[in-house]
């Protein structure tokens, strides 16, 4: 009876770590004496004692920091950039059997291409196109990782530092940008304003009489303005009346 007793709990024991539960994120990679024997999960899975040997792979979404790196730019800028990478697992067997350490191998994989990129593209690029710079990497990046059943999500940028010079470089185009649009506007105004001056001053001197009431109005808002002597000249056209001579048989207006 004791022997029976022991049999038993060792066929427990033997079933129960041959029974493994596995998450719906999880799926396991069994061996069968060396041999690939597929993946397996999620939910519960039997291995064979002493035959089976499982490798258990995560398949959610991987975060990973990409340290900063030193690289330069197209035109001879140097930067140091740091970015996140976000990955996933979608073939546990490849990524399990096509290389040793799927985290490690894209890691590294995404530094170098991370360099390699930045060094193609000019510092303004970088800077006002960072959306195709992430693209350009995370396509690379997945294209090379494919093979180990790897899907590469996004690549992202997060800073990009440059040296002070280049700081102080970039604040003075600024500048220099900004004084040059603030010249432009102004001089549109400027030739605005000639253009409605030199439409005013034709339609004035196709009617003579609106130039005399435009005089007036503009002598009626001096006075309501200020108090002062206001010294109103004769208009041209009643001297010009008065000088025009007088027709034969009429006596001028001075002699009569």
């Amino acid at each position: 009876m004791p022997g029976i007793a022991i049999l038993v709990i060792l066929a427990v024991l033997i079933l129960a770590s041959s029974l493994k539960v596995l998450r719906e994120y999880e799926r396991a990679v069994v061996f069968r004496l060396g041999r690939l024997a597929g993946a397996r999960g999620p939910g519960v899975i039997f291995l064979i004692p002493l035959v089976d040997r499982m490798v258990k792979v995560d398949l959610r979404t991987v975060t990973m920091d990409i340290q900063p790196q030193e690289a330069i730019t197209r035109d001879n800028v140097t930067t140091r950039v740091d970015a996140v990478l976000y990955f996933r697992v979608v073939d546990p067997a490849r990524a399990t059997v096509e290389v040793e350490d799927y985290r490690y191998a894209t890691s590294q994989l995404a530094r170098t291409t991370l360099r390699s990129v930045i060094g193609q593209v000019e510092l303004d690029e970088l800077l006002a196109h960072r959306e195709q710079v992430n693209q350009r990497i995370q396509a690379i990046v997945d294209q090379q990782a494919e093979p180990w059943g790897i899907k590469v999500v996004a690549v992202e940028i997060k800073d990009v530092e440059l040296p002070e010079g280049m700081k102080r470089a970039m604040a003075r185009q600024a500048e220099a940008e900004r004084e040059r649009r603030s010249k432009v506007i102004h001089a549109e105004g400027e030739f605005q304003a000639a253009e409605r001056l030199l439409e005013a001053a034709e339609i004035v001197s196709r009617s003579p009489v609106a130039l005399q009431l435009r005089y007036l109005q503009t002598l009626s808002e001096i006075a309501s303005e200020q108090n002062s002597t206001i010294v109103f000249p004769i208009p041209v056209e009643l001297l010009q009346a008065l000088w025009k001579p007088a027709p034969e048989g009429q006596k001028p207006l001075s002699e009569s």
